[in-house]
Parts: C-alpha cells; structure tokens; sequence
C-alpha cells in the first residue's frame, strides 16, 4: 500500500515539475485548442509574456496563460531564455506597444520603415499586399491535401 501511495506522489510531484515558465518570443503568440495551426485560438500572449509550459510534444507546448487559460503554442514561439524589456532603468513597456519592441529587437520600426519610403530606397507595395492577403481554413487544409503534406486531412 505505501508503495502505491509512493507511486501516485512521484507521478504528481513530476507531472507538476515538468511545467516551466517560457517566454513568448513572437509579437503576438497565438495559443490553439489543439497543437495544429488550424487549431481555435483561445488566447493570444504579448512578446515577453512569461507563460507555464508542459513537455514539448510534436513541436508543440501545451501552456497556460497568466490568466489561466490553457492551450497549445508553437515550440517556435517560445524560449527558454529570459526576454528583458528594459532601456537602462526605465521598463521600456511604459513608453512603447509590444509591436514596437519585438520590431526593434530585429533593428526595425516604423520611423525607419517609413524613411526608407520616402527615400525611395525599398518598394514596400507587394509586402503590403502580401500582409493583407486573407488565407481560410479550408484553402489551408486543401493546400496541405493537394501537397501530401502533414496535417492535411
């Protein structure tokens, strides 16, 4: 009896130690219902987010939010690594949106996308395009189909 009382103990003690926090380190994670792409969002977590996150499973971690919801985000979307948003002293999310940081971290915003405009040094309309292009669920799933590709059916 003690051995199976043991035994139940070890097994919850390590379910609960596989749980780890992670951080998001995509502008906006999109947390699925199921580990797919195709999967409902239930929550989106900001870059920097810290998250708990089981056992990666099929390049997938089922997580919980802060605020306790629970699902699936890509292995792509977290890291192990601590995400500091700080300039000197000063938290650097009291000044600037998440969008603007996670644009930063690559050397990139919004002043310098649009100097590049206006010098006529990049051509930005087909990425405008491409940004607004709509893709369902559907054209996804025949996609994978027609292609053999994982996750298709």
């Amino acid at each position: 009896m003690k051995i199976i009382v043991l035994a139940v103990l070890f097994t919850i003690s390590a379910g609960v130690a596989i749980a780890a926090p992670m951080n998001v380190q995509v502008r906006n994670g999109k947390v699925r219902a199921t580990p797919s792409q195709l999967g409902a969002v239930v929550a989106t977590v900001e870059y920097g987010a810290t998250i708990q996150a089981g056992a990666l499973q099929r390049g997938w971690y089922p997580v919980t939010t802060t605020d306790g919801k629970k699902g699936w985000l890509h292995e792509s979307a977290l890291s192990k690594k601590a995400i500091a948003m700080r300039a000197g002293t000063t938290d650097v999310t009291t000044g600037v949106s998440s969008d603007e940081v996670a644009l930063a971290g690559k050397g990139f915003n919004e002043q310098v996308e649009a100097k590049l405009k206006k010098d006529g040094k990049l051509d930005y309309t087909w990425v405008d395009r491409m940004a607004a292009f709509a893709v369902g669920v559907d054209q996804i799933i025949k996609f994978r189909t027609q292609g053999n590709l994982r996750g298709g059916a």
